[in-house]
């Protein structure tokens, strides 16, 4: 089979004294406005489902339905006496939102997205008022982000309140007050602007969402605000990029009658740090990595917090720098339980606050968490240190307070995400909600060393079944990210299993990029240092043939969105170095994604094209622009029409490039037509996809299904 003939339209510009060919610019229209866009998108599809057309897609398809059809249980939120969660039966296409009244209530239906029958349409997020009696919850259709707020009354589950089109908002960014009557919200396009355009408001329960009173938009185009409140204070985080943010706040009662002005006071800024606020009663707790790159907790009063801004060294520190990453906390009652990464993954520690360093020094604490000396019996009884029963390499999300209790989700590499409620006294971890997954494997997890290009050790997670040994032709797949302070830890995916069950290796690396180890981790694998994330990500892999796992030709290399920047690069530095490539939503035009979607806020991150200098080392690796007449491992793109952060012409432009240029392959492209860049997929496009990743895997790396 050959690939779909793509028209070569050759534009020629000069930037900062380069001349730059780009015969795919074409390719840039939106599908939706520009039928030849369009009618190339369906051939390719075409093609690419005519090669994964195979024994392997068959023999993988049953088992994979039996996958997807169980039930996952999503993170609880607790208001009221009652508790919030999205869950997804076995039958549904889409998650809905169910609530329970008290702790052994019974779990009733209050949203069902997708009940009407008409497209995909998904409840991605909700936050209850305090009193539990409503909850805002986003829909959005076609994973597209963009979200309409509904308002559902949760005594009789009517609809009672929408604010249509807010945009590209999330359960951070919106807020009730303190009695129910209304919520802050940031909104994004207002008035016909972009995404990036961007103001926090206020709704009042009943009035009309186009006189929304303005609490701030003061946000330039690289700052996402997250909100926060407690009682009559509001609390908003200026997050710059990644690697900066600010707090404001004010208290007023938006709900009354005088409407008073809504104004924001600086609590913290002018500090080149991140600073997450978190409100427990008349406290205001900071987690910030200033002056702590491994980050602490810093506290003060609410009221001092308002009469701000606060000078952060001045502060109370309970709970000072370790050698541990500090990623959360919750507090639960007398108690704080901060959420830890240990060489990137979990620990979670409960901290009587009132033995710690409350004089403002906030040094740090180099005793290993759990030791001897930090496990001393206080007065009251507990110790004042108490770890909690965490499995090993494990990842721990969505830790909430809970009545002196927390609740969380873990997940490992072997067992599926769990709800569970901890006792912050005893460190006792019980189970509310667990999916019962087919998988029953023996495997093992190995945490592995290598050593990139300058002597950084990198470490991976190295996931196989307890029998398989170091043969040399192990067929393996490698995993990263490396970028946006995001963290690659512990995580279970059902549709890994058959590929661990027929003796496959699966191995998650630990990029520079994240900040798995603090910021100085993230801020080694950024900007101008980005290519030591791809010399991390080559260190393991020839780390993986050195010591006996695999070969090239049964070594893939997957990964998404900035993990899909990863893959394509990596295609064009070492391409036989793998023998297949799995290369989802990806970036792969550097000299021009700033100028498409979210593209703009991401050149903290990145560095901008528009500057000489940045130019020089973005085109250096920009994998568009580094496809040679070489031979490429089988290569699999995949991206979506609806995808409202990475513009699919990137998947589509380098795609065409590889096809004309490139040797080997083949060179497959797989565009989702009602989908966005993740969220909100339902069960059974979910199934395709993974269908489509897996046989292609399968096929390449020469695995029997």
């Amino acid at each position: 089979m050959q690939a779909p003939e793509t028209p070569r339209r050759e534009t020629v510009e000069e930037r900062h004294g380069v001349e730059l060919v780009d015969p795919y610019r074409w390719l840039e229209a939106d599908a939706d406005d520009a039928p030849t866009v369009a009618d190339w998108t369906a051939r390719q599809n075409d093609y690419a489902a005519a090669v994964l057309d195979t024994p392997e897609r068959v023999a993988l398809e049953s088992r994979f339905a039996e996958l997807a059809r169980v039930t996952e249980y999503g993170p609880l939120s607790l208001a009221g006496g009652r508790s919030f969660q999205r869950v997804t039966f076995p039958d549904d296409e889409q998650a809905a939102l169910y609530v329970r009244d008290g702790p052994d209530g019974d779990r009733r239906l209050l949203v069902d997205p997708g009940g009407d029958g008409e497209g995909v349409v998904s409840l991605d997020w909700f936050v209850p008022s305090p009193d539990g009696d409503r909850a805002a919850y986003g829909v959005a259709e076609g994973g597209d982000e963009q979200y309409d707020v509904r308002v559902v009354d949760v005594d009789d589950g009517a609809v009672a309140e929408a604010v249509p089109d807010a945009g590209r908002l999330y359960a951070d960014g919106l807020a009730w007050d303190a009695d129910g009557a209304g919520f802050y919200y940031v909104t994004t396009g207002a008035d016909g602007g972009d995404q990036l355009d961007k103001a926090v408001r206020y709704h009042a329960l009943g009035s009309d969402h186009r006189d929304d009173p303005l609490v701030a938009d003061d946000f330039g185009r690289q700052v996402w605000p997250g909100l926060e409140t407690e009682g009559d204070v509001l609390v908003v985080e200026y997050q710059e990029g990644w690697d900066r943010s600010e707090v404001r706040a004010l208290r007023a009662d938006p709900g009354s009658a005088t409407a008073p002005e809504l104004s924001l006071s600086p609590v913290v800024v002018d500090v080149d740090a991140t600073v997450h606020p978190h409100l427990s009663g008349d406290r205001l707790f900071l987690v910030t990595d200033h002056g702590a790159p491994n980050s602490r907790v810093l506290a003060c009063s609410v009221d001092e917090a308002l009469d701000g801004p606060l000078a952060l060294d001045a502060l109370d520190c309970p709970v000072p720098e370790r050698e541990a990453v500090l990623r959360d906390v919750a507090v639960a009652d007398d108690r704080l339980v901060a959420h830890y990464h240990d060489d990137a993954h979990s620990r979670v520690v409960s901290l009587d606050v009132a033995d710690g360093d409350e004089e403002g020094d906030g040094t740090r604490d180099d005793r290993p968490a759990g030791g001897d000396d930090d496990r001393t019996r206080s007065a009251a009884g507990p110790p004042a240190e108490v770890e909690l029963d965490v499995p090993p390499y494990a990842s721990v999300e969505a830790l909430r307070a809970d009545d002196g209790a927390v609740v969380c989700t873990v997940e490992s590499f072997e067992r599926p995400t769990r709800v569970c409620r901890a006792d912050p006294r005893t460190g006792e971890v019980a189970t509310i909600d667990a999916p019962d997954v087919p998988v029953d494997l023996d495997l093992v997890v190995d945490q592995e060393w290598f050593e990139s290009a300058d002597g950084t050790s990198v470490p991976a997670f190295v996931v196989r079944r307890a029998d398989v040994e170091r043969d040399g032709d192990r067929p393996t797949v490698l995993a990263g990210y490396g970028g946006f302070r995001v963290n690659s830890t512990p995580g279970f995916d059902r549709f890994r299993a058959p590929f661990l069950a027929a003796g496959g290796v699966y191995v998650l690396a630990t990029l520079r990029g994240g900040a798995e180890f603090g910021e100085a981790w993230h801020d080694a694998g950024r900007r101008e240092h980005k290519q030591r994330v791809f010399d991390d990500a080559v260190a393991v892999a020839e780390g993986l043939i050195d010591r006996g796992y695999t070969r090239p030709a049964r070594l893939g290399i997957a990964g998404g969105s900035n993990g899909g920047l990863l893959v394509a690069t990596l295609l064009t530095q070492r391409p036989a170095l793998f023998g297949a490539a799995l290369c989802r939503v990806p970036l792969t035009d550097m000299l021009r994604f700033h100028r498409f979607l979210l593209g703009e806020a991401w050149t903290t991150e990145y560095g901008n094209p528009d500057d000489p200098a940045d130019f020089e080392y973005l085109r250096a690796y920009s994998p568009y622009h580094n496809v040679e007449a070489a031979a490429y491992p089988p290569t699999l793109v995949t991206t979506a029409t609806g995808d409202t952060r990475v513009h699919p012409s990137h998947a589509r432009k380098m795609t065409a490039r590889m096809q004309h240029e490139a040797e080997g392959g083949p060179f497959l492209l797989r565009t989702d037509t009602d989908t966005g860049h993740g969220v909100g997929k339902p069960t059974s496009m979910v199934v395709r996809e993974q269908l489509d990743e897996w046989t292609f895997l399968y096929e390449n790396l020469e695995i029997g299904a």
